[in-house]
């Protein structure tokens, strides 16, 4: 009888099935550890340690339909970000491309126009979370200081601040003030905010936004929008420098 026959597997087949296994196996290990270093560098702040804008010349203004402008009066383009203080997208974005933003604002490559929406209110603890988030910011921008704008909206959105969706708590009209206050807002700004004087004024505000996002094609927030032109800045992590 024949050594090799089918209830006689050879050494050699198990010995090859055995290398092909452990290549396969390194093949996936590879495969996780690039994602997961791809994953890190694309999370990470682009300009780490440059902060909000610095630049005297920066102005922010509160215009009559919510839109806050933030850039110098020369700006070489502008852009209109929409958002909502609880997507975490929004977060991410901002996380990783806020200081670089900050950056081309304070040289005059761009200006913002911020879109603050409030569609996710339905996902916060408190039920108006994003509209008492985008009352926050009108207050800060309507006293016209810039650099606190800045820094106000990098703490909105940072991982230490952001409320979870469907979590069991979010801030206080008082805990927004806080925060403004770390970012270097005025007295009368946190007033404003720990007293929710622009809150109804807000969710009016986020609704034209809300209307303006559906008519600029975007499909959700984050959206940049240029000239028209709906930017991919998710997945393009270099869409600020190519602006």
């Amino acid at each position: 009888m024949s050594a090799k026959n089918k209830y006689n597997p050879q050494p050699e087949s198990s010995r090859s099935t055995y290398i092909l296994g452990g290549l396969a196996v390194l093949v996936i290990a590879a495969l996780v550890i690039g994602g997961v270093i791809w994953q890190s560098n694309r999370s990470k702040p682009r300009n780490d340690g440059y902060g909000g804008v610095q630049n005297s010349e920066v102005q922010v203004a509160l215009q009559d339909d919510g839109v806050v402008v933030l850039g110098r009066p020369d700006a070489a383009t502008t852009i209109d970000l929409f958002e909502d203080p609880m997507c975490p997208y929004c977060a991410e974005l901002e996380n990783r491309n806020g200081q670089e933003i900050a950056q081309a604002v304070d040289d005059g490559k761009v200006a913002v126009r911020y879109h603050v929406l409030n569609f996710l209110d339905r996902l916060s603890a408190s039920g108006d979370y994003s509209t008492r988030a985008v009352a926050a910011s009108e207050c800060i921008a309507e006293t016209g200081d810039a650099v606190a704008y800045s820094a106000f909206h990098a703490a909105l959105f940072s991982p230490a601040n952001q409320p979870k969706e469907n979590g069991s708590s979010d801030h206080t009209n008082e805990d927004l003030a806080r925060i403004a206050g770390g970012a270097g807002a005025s007295d009368a700004a946190t007033q404003c905010i720990s007293t929710g004087a622009k809150v109804e004024q807000a969710r009016a505000h986020a609704e034209a936004g809300r209307q303006a996002l559906a008519a600029s094609g975007a499909t959700g927030t984050p959206a940049v929008v240029k000239d028209g032109t709906v930017i991919d800045a998710l997945s393009n992590e270099n869409w600020v420098s190519q602006l």
